[in-house]
């Protein structure tokens, strides 16, 4: 008459909204997200930022590049070669946003690497030096 019942039922709990309010989800655990060690390449950010920059300059917020420098608190000077990334054929572009992150003491490329192929106005020539760089 008194048996004992035992009851499974798998839940975790789940943080959820601003000030991570808990709520109960049914199912087991979800298995931890892989995080990818090291870092996002510099030249990756720059590709970034100088894609963002053209696009201000286009769209009309910022009128010219003495007014983006200044905005971005460096000399015209500085951001001249960050905005030559643009140059860069679309293909070595979208290379550059998708580098492998650089874990510590590995070599990755470098602005001043890039800046030949950015001048070189033949999109054809510019991929076979970016091939020669990757040598």
């Amino acid at each position: 008459m008194n048996e004992r019942m035992i009851v499974e039922y798998n839940f975790r709990f789940r943080r959820h909204g601003r000030g991570y309010r808990k709520e109960i989800v049914e199912g087991a655990e979800e298995p931890p997200q892989v995080i990818e060690t090291g870092r996002i390449p510099r030249v990756t950010r720059l590709m970034a930022l100088a894609i963002r920059f053209e696009q201000l300059l286009r769209d009309g917020p910022i009128a010219n590049y003495a007014e983006l420098a200044e905005l971005g608190h460096v000399t015209r000077a500085r951001l001249t070669p960050i905005m030559n990334l643009t140059a860069l054929a679309p293909d070595l572009q979208e290379q550059l946003l998708f580098l492998p992150r650089v874990k510590p003491g590995q070599r990755s490329i470098l602005l001043r690497h890039l800046q030949p192929i950015a001048r070189t106005p033949d999109w054809r020539r510019q991929r076979r030096m970016w091939k020669d760089l990757w040598r």
